[in-house]
Parts: C-alpha cells; structure tokens; sequence
C-alpha cells in the first residue's frame, strides 16, 4: 500500500524484527507518510543512505520464497549530532514507535546517545508542542521490556516534566513468536537465493511470513487508533508470554540441541531425524498440560484442542527448510538458554508446579549440559557443579530439576550407543 498516510514510525534497531515485521507491517497499513529508524553502525547506515534508503527483505512462505521491498526509509545515526537532532524530532511527531535490539541491556548504553536518552529528548518535545500521542512497542523478548524502558526514559527526563510526558506515551510489551534471520555468510545469501538487504550490503534479512503479533491493552482515555492494526492487544499478556517461552522457546531448543547432537545441520532435519514425536509429546504433553492447568478458561489456546493446533503449526513453522534455520544458532548461548527462568529449565521448573514429570525437557537440558561439556554424558554427576554454577541457587532448590536432568543424561546415553536411531530410547523415564 505504501507510504500514503498520515502518521510517523520511528524504530530502534534495523534488525529482522525492524524490518521484517514492524517496517513491512507499517507499509503494508498504508498507515504512515514517514518511515524512520535509528541505527548506530555505520557501515549498515550507509548501506541503505546508498540505496535510498530502499530495502528487501526475504519471507519464507510454506511454498516458497517472498522478496518484499520495504521503504523508502529514513536511516539515522544518533552518534551524529545532526542525524541526533533529527531523531528527536522525528519522535516528537511519532505515533508508533518499536524498540528491536539485541535485549533490554541496550536500553542505557551510549549515555548521550542510549535509546532511554533519546527516547526522552523526542517524548519532551512531543510533550511541549503537544504532538499526538504515541505507543512504543518493545520487541526485546522480555516479559518486562515495556516496564524496564519507561523506567529508563522517565529517569532521563526531569521530575517536572514527567506527568506531561507520561500523558503522551504509553510503553507495550510485545509477544512475537515470528521466526526471524540474518544471513551473512555471502555463498548461504546465493546458494538460498536470497535477496541482500540493500544492494551493497552484505547480508540478508529473511522472516517468515507469520506475523500474528500480541500487545498490551493501550490505555489511553478515549483510546488510541493503531496504524499498526494487524497486532493484537491482550489485558494480560502475562500467559501468551508463558506459551511462547514454555512452548515454542523451549522446544525449538529441545529440538536443535537433539539435532546437533544426531548430527544435523538445519532444523528442517528434524523430521528426517525422527525427532518430530518426541517434541510434539513434550510440546503438548508437558508445556501444554502445565500451562492449560495455570491458564484455563483465559483464552482458546489454552485448552487441549487450543494448545494442540498451537504446537502443531509451530512444529511446521520451526521445520520449514525455506527458513534455512540452522541448529548452531539454536544452541547458541547455551548458558543463557540453561538459566533458572529461561526457556529449557523455566519449563521444567512449571512442569513440575503442575505435578508432570517433564522428562523431555529433561533431556532437552541434558543435551544443552553436553553441549557444554561432553563428559556430562557418561559421568552425570559432573552436570551438578555445571548447572549450580550457571543458576547460582542452593542444591536444596534444584535438586528435583538436577536429578531429571541426570535421568535425561542417561537417556541421551542409550540413544548416542544406538548410533541415534533407536528413539525410544528418549522415552525412558
């Protein structure tokens, strides 16, 4: 539809969210006259400035793959005073704003130039001039993004002001379970026939095409009229959230720890290797059964036909070989995906609140375990000392999540000496 409206975007961040989801849905609206996004490395903002600002992005259907171009956009870089000045306004005239970064430690790096410092600068004249109001959606995957980053911003902004600022904005939690990749690797950009962000760039933006997307209710009296009309609020975000990270999260890291463990390479292997029964069962039988107990009457999805259709559609989405989707960006950052609250044990951990042995996820976390240390494998005790030191909790605490963890080692065992292919083997609890 293109650039045809009335209203103003402004994004932190020009990775594959940014483009592949708030930029193309912001097009698509036929919303928005302005298209602008903040970005601090400079090779990536020349790269678009190059191309006028024009960029592609990839999106992996069931069937096949989508060039879609997006923009033109504006790109500015905040280490630059004038670009600074820019962004300011461009914030100050802003209806829509998305925060797309790494994670929520990125919110205060950069002091003059951090995105709660800038966020600030631009909501105090949107304020004084008495520009209309805004919503910031934050895409950090984080339960409390949109919590973290108000504090932030209302610290750099003096107390005086803070009510008239408050009044203009509102800070959304996101729930985006929409499957997202960069590719740099120059023969994978040719090989997949992808299509590079820009045309001197060196990498490749590629999404699929999901874009069921979950907010907070926007509270403003007499409402707010979203450009952004293909999200969907929630009163209470709080169990989506669940379900992405106890469900989805956790078993798409159940399935590629197992992959690279049965030597696979991409998760559209899955299948191939067998492994797609034994992530269905823990999908639904252990995420599911916990979370329709803790969520039940909320919403459809948290009922047994709901929670089935969810696992089943993320089952072919996580498969999809146009996503490409490799396991060792799966398993990467291990530690942090091994931690109390995250995807693999915070499951385990809600499992067991609901009275179900979680035995796959188990051996989901045994297989990450081994990935940090082979030898788990064949002396389980040493996972002990391994997972005390990443969780940093007493032995008391933990040692119903350790001693499953250990039976999941021994299961990974049976499975590795029968060369992986006897899959029963994982079923053992």
């Amino acid at each position: 539809m293109g650039l045809n409206g009335s209203r103003t975007f402004v994004g932190f961040g020009l990775g594959p969210i940014q483009a592949g989801l708030f930029l193309a849905e912001a097009l698509n609206s036929g919303a928005f006259k302005r298209l602008v996004v903040a970005e601090v490395a400079p090779d990536l903002v020349n790269a678009v400035r190059q191309c006028d600002g024009l960029l592609a992005v990839n999106v992996a259907h069931a069937d096949g793959l989508e060039r879609q171009a997006i923009g033109p956009i504006e790109i500015l870089n905040p280490a630059e005073k004038l670009d600074r000045e820019v962004l300011t306004d461009a914030i100050a005239e802003a209806d829509e704003i998305a925060t797309a970064l790494p994670s929520v430690d990125y919110y205060g790096l950069g002091s003059e130039v951090s995105v709660a410092r800038l966020l600030a600068a631009g909501l105090r004249e949107k304020a004084l001039r008495g520009h209309p109001l805004a919503v910031i959606y934050t895409a950090e995957n984080n339960n409390h993004a949109a919590q973290l980053l108000e504090e932030q911003v209302m610290a750099e902004v003096v107390e005086h002001d803070r009510p008239h600022v408050a009044a203009h904005i509102r800070f959304l939690n996101t729930v985006i379970g929409k499957m997202s990749l960069v590719v740099t690797d120059p023969n994978e950009i040719a090989d997949y026939g992808l299509a590079p962000l820009t045309s001197t760039s060196h990498r490749a933006v590629l999404v699929e095409t999901f874009n069921r997307i979950l907010i907070s209710r926007i509270d403003f009296d007499g409402g707010f009229d979203r450009g952004l009309q293909v999200f969907e609020e929630k009163e209470d975000l709080l169990p989506f959230e669940e379900a992405k990270l106890y469900g989805h999260n956790a078993t798409h890291a159940l399935g590629g720890y197992l992959g690279a463990l049965a030597g696979g390479t991409t998760m559209s292997e899955l299948g191939t290797l067998g492994l797609l029964p034994f992530l269905r069962s823990a999908f639904i039988e252990e995420s599911g059964e916990a979370l329709i107990q803790r969520h039940q009457g909320i919403d459809p999805l948290f009922t047994h036909a709901g929670y089935t259709e969810y696992a089943d559609d993320l089952l072919i989405r996580m498969t999809n070989p146009l996503l490409h989707d490799r396991v060792d960006r799966i398993t990467r950052d291990t530690e942090r995906k091994l931690g109390w609250d995250d995807r693999l044990i915070g499951t385990m951990r809600a499992v067991l609140a609901s009275r179900i042995h979680p035995f796959r996820y188990a051996v989901g976390a045994a297989a990450a375990s081994a990935s940090l240390d082979p030898a788990v494998v064949d002396h389980p005790d040493a996972v002990t000392p391994l997972l005390e030191r990443i969780w940093r909790k007493p032995a008391r605490d933990s040692s119903p999540l350790v001693d499953a963890i250990k039976l999941g080692l021994a299961s990974l065992r049976r499975w590795r000496d029968s060369g992986f292919a006897d899959h029963a083997t994982l079923e053992h609890r």
